[in-house]
């Protein structure tokens, strides 16, 4: 079941079966390895401003009985995008576990910013998707941001649905995003906490969150 799951921090041994995850997902804009190895070295030390996860499934459980109830939790993938395509793609980690998910966050001045969400095929619709973005969730909380952005396909609506249902709202649209497919991106954003001063209009912070965000691949 998706709860046997284990969701913990990132490490370089992880970038390896992550990697052979992220090319069967993403064959078109798959992250580098040296890409990787960056995020995860903003991720430690005491100005650290960003936050990966992994999901691994134990060695020896297979993670086919899902959980009851979980079937529209969905998954999302580069930034916000899922993918399809045959075979799981996950990867085997040094302990034998396997990794069958991952997701990772950017805190700056405090807006977060979901960098990717990842689940294998097989364990979509398990709720995994919504386990990891809770996890972003918290870690925003963690590093105070007040705002928490992320892009998402414009035809993904398994994923805009999920973040609908954790309170994202769409603020824009940015043109042609996703590469080589020129595929728009709709913009989408969660207040974390209410604008202290008054005169903050949702029209501004709205022309901020188009403007904000990276292309990766």
């Amino acid at each position: 079941m998706s709860q046997a799951v284990r969701i913990r921090e990132m490490r370089w041994w992880d970038i390896a079966p992550v990697l052979e995850l992220e090319r069967a997902l993403f064959p078109d804009d798959a992250w580098s390895k040296g890409l990787f190895w960056s995020e995860l070295a903003h991720a430690r030390g005491a100005n650290a401003n960003r936050r990966y996860v992994v999901a691994e499934l134990p060695g020896g459980a297979d993670g086919t009985d899902d959980a009851p109830g979980a079937g529209d939790a969905g998954v999302a993938g580069r930034h916000a995008s899922a993918a399809g395509g045959p075979g799981t793609g996950a990867g085997i980690t040094p302990t034998g576990g396997r990794i069958v998910g991952y997701a990772g966050l950017a805190a700056i001045d405090g807006t977060g910013d979901v960098q990717t969400i990842a689940v294998a095929y097989d364990h979509w619709s398990t709720g995994l998707g919504a386990r990891l973005l809770t996890e972003l969730l918290t870690t925003a909380t963690d590093f105070e941001c007040r705002e928490v952005l992320l892009e998402v396909r414009v035809d993904n609506t398994r994923a805009q649905r999920l973040y609908e249902r954790f309170g994202f709202e769409p603020v824009g649209v940015r043109r042609g995003y996703y590469q080589p497919g020129n595929i728009d991106a709709l913009v989408m954003r969660l207040a974390t906490e209410a604008p202290s001063d008054p005169s903050a209009s949702d029209s501004g912070s709205a022309a901020k969150n188009t403007e904000q965000g990276m292309t990766h691949g």
